[in-house]
């Protein structure tokens, strides 16, 4: 027989039911509520450091695309209580910075901020300093800018083997060959990029001293170093590879303000 209860009464399951599902109702409601406000919080944000970072572009007499910043670590308030911020990362695409007067351009810069420290009320007030433990930038160097600077009509340069190449048209003797071979690629003490072609090579050409002389003499020519524009975020370039695509450069510094140009 079934058990009765007074009027008015429901069953104490019944009633524990409904309340413990209001309650994963609201929680789910409070955790929406929490989940938006973080993101927003984030796109603020990511809007701010990508207004800082066009600023201190503009100040080193570059340019490139608007920034695009991602804040990366979640939940993001819990890092701003914090005062840590797991990582931040930069995408700057068509950098380009003034060379005694020749464009060297980056197709993409990719910036990589870790552990970055900024106190709640250096967000509040946007005074002190944003500091990055290790900063990180890897950059590419575009094969066509960078024949436009040796000043060769009809050089191209690429990547063969792992090694930057070299194809030009070259007169000796009066007679016009396909020079081409390979050259050593080096970050010089000065942070610019070293090119040295000892290796240069043309089927067909005379076996005499004066023509392997001025061979030589062109391969001197186009042995420079190329200075690059000043990198954001104090970094310095540590390493240049070839690759398919251009020149890949990499660039580190540690304990390093972002909130600032320099």
């Amino acid at each position: 027989m079934a058990q009765e209860y007074p009027a008015g009464e429901t069953r104490p399951r019944r009633r524990g039911r409904k309340l413990l599902i209001g309650l994963v109702v609201l929680l789910l409601v409070v955790a929406g509520l929490l989940v938006v406000a973080d993101r927003v919080a984030v796109g603020v944000a990511e809007r701010l450091i990508a207004e800082r970072v066009s600023q201190e572009i503009s100040k080193q007499g570059a340019q490139s695309a608007e920034p695009d910043v991602e804040v990366a670590g979640t939940p993001f308030l819990t890092q701003v209580l914090d005062g840590r911020y797991e990582r931040i990362s930069i995408t700057l695409r068509d950098v380009q910075g003034s060379v005694e007067g020749d464009a060297v351009r980056l197709p993409v810069l990719d910036v990589d901020a870790r552990n970055v420290r900024a106190s709640l009320d250096t967000l509040r007030s946007g005074q002190g300093d944003v500091v990055a433990d290790t900063v990180n930038g890897t950059g590419t160097i575009s094969y066509e800018s960078l024949a436009a600077l040796l000043k060769r009509p009809g050089l191209t340069l690429g990547e063969q083997g792992g090694k930057l190449a070299v194809t030009a048209p070259v007169d000796i003797l009066g007679q016009k060959f396909t020079v081409a071979g390979t050259a050593d690629v080096t970050v010089a003490k000065n942070g610019a990029v070293a090119l040295r072609f000892s290796n240069l090579d043309a089927a067909g050409l005379p076996n005499l001293p004066l023509a392997r002389t001025i061979l030589n003499k062109y391969a001197e020519g186009i042995s420079i170093d190329v200075p690059l524009p000043d990198l954001p975020f104090q970094l310095a370039v540590r390493e240049v590879r070839p690759l398919p695509d251009g020149l890949a450069v990499t660039a580190d510094a540690k304990n390093v303000p972002i909130n600032s140009a320099g």
